[in-house]
């Protein structure tokens, strides 16, 4: 059983930045499920900014409480 995501369980057949078919090595996984991307560098590119954005809420959540 290989680790890490899987082709089967992504939540997407096409890419989200190209709309080409997704890649078996190009799946990440994001609030726990896989999402999948047609390369690794549009799969970075996307773990790149959520990672921002996720970083963000998590600021400005830890400033209003």
């Amino acid at each position: 059983m290989p680790d890490g995501p899987r082709l089967e369980d992504a939540v997407n057949e096409t890419c989200p930045w190209s709309g080409d078919p997704i890649a078996a090595d190009s799946l990440t996984t994001y609030r726990g499920a896989v999402v999948g991307f047609c390369n690794p560098g549009c799969r970075d590119k996307f773990d790149t900014a959520t990672t921002a954005f996720d970083l963000a809420l998590d600021a400005r959540q830890a400033r209003q409480d």
